[in-house]
């Protein structure tokens, strides 16, 4: 049996995409990171010696660094797909051995700095808790820390947006999960979830347009969300077919994202140095034309209509429909050009 992949996911953008992890830890643990601070990731491979001499390998989700101004602190993510309990005996395993590996040997003191520790549960239910708490006693008196729960159930598609937790977009599909076999069988209440879906797509591209983030970070959390849809909605077709339709099939190549930026940064450049919008515009019919040669070769008539456009609004529109456009007459189609 494949198994879920959703660690995976997590890890995938944590390596792809660090700096999507600030926000996250703004919302958690209060900081007020601004997204350029450096992030340094440990070893996450731990072995947990037993009481029988065996030593049992564990790797934790996510083990890293974050240099700030003035201060660096060091944090410990884990993502479950449910609410067990048992996670907080894996969390204090996994935070003590972190705090071993970075341990301190002064004179006759060993000190140790435990993370700051937090669990994603993409499933959650009214018992499951807004934080865990772990207290230890010891000869020298009780040390206590909490450990905040992150639920993806909680947030509204306005939230993640507004508060740039983008890492939570694949995961979103966990909140139709226990309604997919009415999805399946009703196509009015599927387009329910459908409609939220598209918002997500228009958001993303609409960043990527603005330059907040770049066209590789939306193509990874496009594909990133038909990963975990592929195993969510295995066995229910139809939500699986019309949920990755709107995802989009296409994911573009990385030289054509650089030469996608190119053009736009060209525009921009132009714009300036002429002291009008012409130069802006001129880069976006530019890059609306880099894009579309992934699709085939571009009529003649297509290419002298987007070149002449001048309005910046259509510009936009057609840049977005690039993104969903399956072939050069799907987009003049979609376009009504």
């Amino acid at each position: 049996m494949t198994s879920p992949p959703y660690d995976d996911v997590f890890r995938t953008i944590q390596n792809d995409c660090s700096r999507m992890l600030l926000p996250l830890l703004n919302e958690v643990f209060g900081e007020n990171y601004l997204g350029d601070e450096k992030i340094t990731f440990e070893a996450n491979e731990h072995f947990l010696n037993r009481q029988d001499g065996a030593s049992e390998k564990r790797i934790t989700d996510s083990n890293f660094t974050v240099h700030g101004k003035g201060a660096s602190k060091k944090y410990h993510l884990e993502c479950q797909s449910t609410d067990d309990s048992s996670m907080l005996i894996r969390i204090f395993e996994y935070d003590t051995q972190i705090s071993l590996d970075s341990g301190d040997l002064y004179q006759d003191t060993f000190m140790v700095r435990f993370p700051h520790s937090a669990v994603l549960f993409l499933r959650s239910t009214e018992a499951t808790p807004s934080q865990m708490n772990i207290v230890i006693w010891t000869p020298g008196g009780e040390v206590s820390y909490n450990v905040p729960v992150i639920k993806v159930k909680s947030y509204t598609l306005e939230e993640i947006f507004e508060k740039r937790l983008w890492l939570l977009i694949p995961f979103y599909i966990f909140n139709y999960e226990k309604r997919f076999s009415k999805y399946e069988k009703d196509p009015a209440l599927r387009q329910q979830m459908l409609a939220d879906y598209e918002r997500i797509v228009e958001n993303l591209e609409e960043l990527s347009i603005q330059h907040i983030i770049d066209a590789r970070e939306c193509a990874m959390l496009l594909d990133l969300s038909k990963q975990v849809l592929k195993h969510i909605a295995k066995n229910y077709r139809k939500v699986k077919k019309e949920v990755r339709d709107i995802m989009g099939g296409r994911v573009l190549e990385y030289e054509s994202k650089k030469l996608w930026r190119k053009a736009l940064k060209k525009g921009k450049a132009e714009g300036i140095a002429q002291g009008k919008a012409e130069g802006v515009t001129e880069g976006k019919a530019e890059a609306v034309l880099v894009l579309l040669t992934e699709l085939g070769e571009i009529p003649v008539d297509l290419q002298r209509r987007i070149q002449a456009e001048t309005d910046p609004t259509h510009l936009t529109y057609w840049l977005k429909l690039t993104f969903r456009a399956e072939s050069i007459e799907d987009f003049r189609k979609k376009a009504g050009i």
